[in-house]
Order: structure tokens, then C-alpha cells, then sequence
């Protein structure tokens, strides 16, 4: 740490030329001129007679000149869960998967800045990883749980997680196949999934069967939860079952290709006769349940396909179209570590399916079934 002196101010304040202060401490006047050149930091009892001499307090004389801030930790992180091109000063979640430090893009809240860990100081080329500039050195070392879904039950399981088991659960918004895909690359722990299979009518196993055929994932179930038609409270447009959608006076908000809720949309539309270019707002865009119900309640549309839970937590109207089963489908490679330990056991505590139950509307009467291991 250096020492920065203001001798030479004070001295020429008090009148003293060097020589004279020098004479008086019984010092060179050399040592005086490379004490105030700072080539030179007294003893202390030196420093305490010029003090003495000048009739100041040493700290007018000397003081520590405060350490240089260290650069910043800069990582390079594979980024994932963002609409549109990354930009540099956007805030990112990191968390290690295995030997990859991935980047979750973190979104505000309405009243709050969004969680983060670092920013992005260089967006990724195209063939490579961005840089993010790290807040706090420990970040990426913290025991977390990336999981990508669309569930806004998931908050709850973070919630559970976080108190009993110190465990951050890290959420990154995806459709299900998105979530799927992003598993299947190595990207996430934990995959969030809808999928009803077109032939069997059978949710999740199939699609998960087919993206890892030698048994490389493991699938419990997380709940049941329905999906329906959303409206503003009211219902003022008595829109009753999909077929309404086609009405002129109806625009609805869809969801992003490869999510449940917009195929169970699409498999509606169809077996109402009903072409998409025929209803309004089927190419508006909303991702995620909450961000469509988010859209019906600020009246950007009229009606959304989510679940209950949505519908409860803008204060919508709900007509179910849709009871659904929404799986966890882990790595194999991450089945066995701590972190996702705590999670297969917080599936089945008694306190969570309560959480689920009240504030969700979930049936968790197969909640932490496995289904395949």
C-alpha cells in the first residue's frame, strides 16, 4: 500500500523552508526533499516531530493512498435463454453443468433488477462462448441446479430448495422441446417438459424415449396441472371453447413453437376446422405461461392458452381444455450429485406438494414418481 504526503503544503503554509525543517527535526534537508518527493516514508517517531514541528496531527501529513481495485474477473460462459442477439451490459446467471460455465440470460421483474452474477462484457462470435465480467469470484462455485422449463411452479420448488437445502435453483425459460434440446447438449441439469405424444396420447415418455435412446436421462414426474383458455375477468368477449377464436372481435397471444401449450393449440384448432392464418394474434409471440397471461391482463390480447396457474396469478378467467403432466427429466450424467439429490427429495416432502396444491391448483398426487430411471 503506498503512503501519499502533504509536507510540502503544510510546510509552505507554516513559512518553514526545507533547510529550516530540516535543522529543527535533525534531519538532512535531502530527507526532507525525499520525504515530499514520496521517494522516502519516514519511521513513525520522524513523522510524529515534523508533525510536532508544523503543529499538525501526522494524518494531515501522511496517509495510505487506498489499493488499486483489482481488474475484473472476466469467464467465457455459453449463453442460453434469450430472445434475439445478446448485447454487451446485459446481465447474466451463471452455473456450472458438469465441466461448461453456462450463461442465463436474467430478465428484470416488474419492480425489481433481475438476479445476476456478472454482465457480459464481449457477446459470443458465432462459433464461440461469450465474456462475462464476474461480480463476486464465488459465483460460479456456489451449489446450483440449472433447470430450463416453462413451469411457473418451478418457483416454488427454488423457493423449497433454497430454505432447506441451500441449493440455488437457476431457471432458464424455455418451451419444452427447447428444454429438451438443451439437455440433450449438455447445457442444463434438469429439462422442465408437456409433450403429448400425437399417436399414444402419452405425455413426455415418448418424445423423451426418442432423444435419448440408450437411456441416458432419468424422468420423475414434478405434477399434473391443466391447461386452458385465458380471459380477462369476465369474460367480455364470451369466448366459451377454441372455435371462438376465430371470431373477428378475438385476438389471442400464442406461444413459441416447440411449447405444449401452442401445440395443444394447434391439435384444438384442428380438430375445430380451423386453419392458424384464420385467427387473430396467432403469430404474437409470448414466451413462457406467465408472460402470456401477463399480455391478456394488459389487454395486448384477448385470450392465451396456459395453465390454471397463470390464470390465478393475473386474476384471469379460465376454461380448461387440457389436464397435462409436467416431468423433470434429469441427466444421467447428474443424477447422482448432491444437488439433484435434494431435488428428487424435495419432489416427495409433504411441504412442497402443500405449496404446489395451494398457491398452484397442482394435482401432486404423482408428484416425484419416477418414470423412467
Amino acid at each position: 500500500m503506498e503512503t501519499r504526503t502533504r509536507l510540502q503544503e503544510v510546510r509552505k503554509k507554516r513559512a518553514i523552508g526545507a533547510a529550516r525543517l530540516a535543522e529543527l527535526a535533525q534531519v538532512s534537508r535531502q530527507t526532507i526533499y525525499a520525504i515530499e518527493a514520496g521517494d522516502y516514508v519516514p519511521n513513525t517517531a520522524l513523522a510524529l516531530q515534523l508533525a510536532r514541528i508544523l503543529e499538525v496531527k501526522v494524518e494531515d501529513l501522511f496517509e495510505l493512498e487506498p489499493d488499486a481495485p483489482p481488474p475484473p474477473r472476466i469467464l467465457e460462459a455459453e449463453l442460453i435463454a434469450r430472445e434475439g442477439p445478446h448485447r454487451p451490459g446485459q446481465p447474466v446467471q451463471l452455473c456450472k453443468v458438469g465441466r461448461r460455465l453456462v450463461g442465463i440470460s436474467a430478465a428484470p421483474q416488474p419492480a425489481t433488477l433481475p438476479l445476476a452474477d456478472g454482465v457480459i462484457a464481449q457477446a459470443a462470435g458465432k462459433h464461440g462462448p461469450a465474456r462475462i465480467q464476474v461480480f463476486q469470484n464465488d459465483a460460479v462455485e456456489a451449489n446450483r441446479l440449472l433447470i430450463a422449463g416453462c413451469d411457473p411452479g418451478m418457483s416454488l420448488l427454488a423457493q423449497h430448495l433454497a430454505r432447506f437445502d441451500n441449493i440455488d435453483l437457476v431457471i432458464a425459460p424455455a418451451s419444452s422441446r427447447q428444454a429438451l434440446e438443451w439437455l440433450k447438449r449438455g447445457l442444463v441439469h434438469v429439462a422442465g417438459t408437456h409433450l403429448r405424444d400425437r399417436d399414444s396420447g402419452e405425455f413426455n415418455t415418448p418424445a423423451v424415449r426418442r432423444m435419448f435412446p440408450k437411456g441416458g436421462a432419468k424422468m420423475v414426474t414434478f405434477a399434473i396441472w391443466e391447461q386452458g383458455l385465458l380471459m380477462a375477468p369476465g369474460n367480455p368477449k364470451k369466448i366459451r371453447r377454441v372455435a371462438d377464436l376465430k371470431r373477428n372481435n378475438v385476438r389471442i397471444v400464442n406461444r413459441e413453437e416447440g411449447a405444449g401449450s401452442r401445440e395443444l393449440l394447434d391439435a384444438e384448432l384442428a380438430s375445430a376446422g380451423i386453419a392458424a392464418g384464420e385467427v387473430a394474434g396467432y403469430e404474437q409471440i409470448a414466451r413462457g405461461h406467465l408472460a402470456a397471461a401477463a399480455a391478456v391482463s394488459a389487454g395486448q390480447a384477448d385470450c392465451c392458452i396456459a395453465t390454471r396457474a397463470a390464470a390465478r396469478a393475473f386474476g384471469l378467467d379460465f376454461i380448461p381444455l387440457s389436464s397435462e403432466r409436467y416431468d423433470l427429466v434429469i441427466a444421467r450424467a447428474f443424477v447422482k450429485t448432491p444437488a439433484v439429490g435434494a431435488l428428487l427429495d424435495a419432489l416427495n416432502r409433504a411441504s412442497l406438494k402443500r405449496n404446489l396444491e395451494t398457491l398452484a391448483g397442482y394435482d401432486t398426487s404423482r408428484t416425484g414418481q419416477v418414470l423412467l430411471s
